[in-house]
């Protein structure tokens, strides 16, 4: 489950960085019967503000007015949905770095001590990651024993268990 927003990585104009952090800002602007509304992000390094678009010269009455009132209460859940929808994500050639943004519950570690461990994992949001750093974590393994087990077809998975993965998925390990 998310721990945080995620870093926007972007690069910066004022000092090169390439990180940004979303603090759940929103800035709306109205000309006549057109609307603009930008996520605001700050540099980790300098501070320099960058504006990522949500909506851009769209009709007032065409956007729900649920949504206008969150941009306008700053809702940080709002925010953390913009940014891992993907057309906002295109829109703003921006990419997320999760790191240190997630946290893993396990349940207790109760689970461990038996001879086959049959486990479904449920995202909470759409986080992508290593499925390999996700049972080390929740199986008290490192990566390395965890990348053992699936070579000799201890751990075994429907889903390929190697690159990243941000949808649900069930796997089985055999001690």
């Amino acid at each position: 489950m998310p721990t945080c927003l995620p870093l926007v990585l972007r690069r910066c104009h004022a000092c090169a960085s390439g990180h940004f952090r979303a603090n759940g800002k929103f800035r709306v602007n109205a000309n006549h019967k057109l609307i603009d509304a930008w996520l605001l992000a700050l540099c980790t390094a300098c501070g320099e503000t960058t504006k990522l678009a949500v909506l851009e010269r769209m009709n007032v009455r065409s956007v729900r007015p649920e949504l206008l009132d969150r941009m306008h209460g700053n809702d940080p859940g709002l925010a953390a949905e913009l940014l891992q929808d993907p057309v906002v994500r295109r829109r703003n050639r921006i990419a997320l770095d999760w790191d240190n943004a997630w946290r893993l519950d396990t349940g207790g570690p109760d689970h461990l001590d038996r001879e086959v461990i049959d486990v479904r994992v449920r995202f909470a949001a759409r986080i992508p990651v290593r499925p390999v750093r996700l049972i080390a974590e929740g199986c008290g393994l490192s990566r390395t024993e965890a990348e053992r087990l699936i070579e000799e077809g201890k751990l075994v998975s429907a889903v390929r268990l190697s690159g990243k993965l941000s949808g649900d998925f069930t796997f089985t390990l055999k001690r």
